[in-house]
């Protein structure tokens, strides 16, 4: 039986996870928060994910009941990702691969995604949409490699949202993502907003230009609520990544999408997603925040599935990039 920690920090998430074979033994994290209408800067991330990541170690082998002789491999997130948390990241999972005479393994963050995705819901051979904050990709498996048939050409769709959240002040705690969509529940006029297809992609920089510019004239003008721009936000940004999704499937003649990411978990999507696939007699799979959000579990199970396959990354390899 093979058992990998896994290390994840790419982004505002310290996660440490242990899977052997399949099963989650543990898989903690902890989340960095700024106040409403900032976001998260790369330093101030970092020092963050440094005053935590020891006490995440010791609570993942705690919790799996495990100590480090009994773990495999040490697989980390090599990118892509913010470049000062993944230096941090990389720096312990390095150490303590030597500590601990452990091989090392460095895990391409979109796949870590895939795999723990693939593993929770057992699905076969998916169309992956994979949206967080810092990608938005539509992926399948082809010719033994993961390809992207359409992505988008210059904002993530999570950056979108989090974005128009800093704009009118939505809370990051839990994420804005979350409190978005829960003010869209109560949202109830559409307000008509840019949507940009392009072939395969997607561009949602022009409509994140049109709300921040009209947010508060139409709020303080009282043509709608808050409530009514996460709405029409949400809608309009999920119809065109079903859109993309669809046309990816019928490309690869696919019966089985499987969303990815921490925009994965939003029901929404799920549910516009889902009226898609069962018009096309094709079945949805998705996880909760437990498996979409970046954890340390879905590195550790690429990582996992890596070093059955005899990938070892050496030392001098072991470097990070934000691509």
């Amino acid at each position: 039986m093979t058992v990998v920690i896994g290390f994840e920090g790419s982004a505002n998430k310290i996660g440490v996870g242990i899977v052997r074979d399949g099963e989650v033994l543990s898989n903690p994290r902890r989340t960095y928060i700024t106040p409403p209408g900032q976001g998260f800067l790369p330093s101030e991330t970092a020092k963050h994910h440094r005053s935590v990541i020891l006490t995440v170690v010791r609570e993942a082998l705690d919790e799996a009941e495990l100590s480090p002789a009994d773990i495999d491999c040490v697989a980390y997130t090599k990118g892509p990702g913010m470049g000062a948390p993944l230096v941090t990241v990389a720096l312990v999972a390095r150490t303590l691969a030597q500590l601990w005479g452990k091989p090392l393994l460095g895990v391409n963050h979109c796949i870590g995604h895939i795999e723990m995705g693939r593993l929770i819901t057992q699905a076969n051979n998916p169309t992956v949409l994979y949206v967080s904050g810092g990608n938005t990709q539509v992926v399948a498996f082809s010719e033994r490699r993961y390809r992207i048939f359409g992505e988008t050409i210059d904002i993530a769709v999570g950056n979108c949202l989090d974005r128009f959240a800093r704009v009118i002040k939505i809370s990051n705690d839990p994420s804005p993502g979350y409190n978005i969509e829960q003010m869209a529940k109560k949202g109830t006029e559409y307000v008509e907003l840019p949507y940009t297809v392009k072939g395969m992609d997607v561009s949602f920089s022009g409509v994140l230009s049109y709300i921040e510019e009209a947010a508060h004239k139409m709020l303080s003008s009282g043509q709608c609520t808050a409530e009514d721009l996460c709405f029409s936000l949400q809608e309009t940004l999920f119809s065109m990544l079903v859109e993309i999704t669809e046309r990816a499937m019928a490309h690869c003649g696919s019966q089985e999408v499987l969303i990815v990411g921490g925009v994965g978990c939003n029901l929404r999507l799920q549910e516009m997603m889902g009226i898609m696939c069962k018009e096309r007699g094709a079945k949805l799979f998705a996880t909760d925040e437990r498996f979409c959000i970046d954890n340390g579990a879905m590195i550790a199970q690429a990582g996992w599935e890596m070093f059955r396959s005899g990938y070892v990354t050496e030392l001098p390899d072991s470097w990070i990039t934000q691509r």
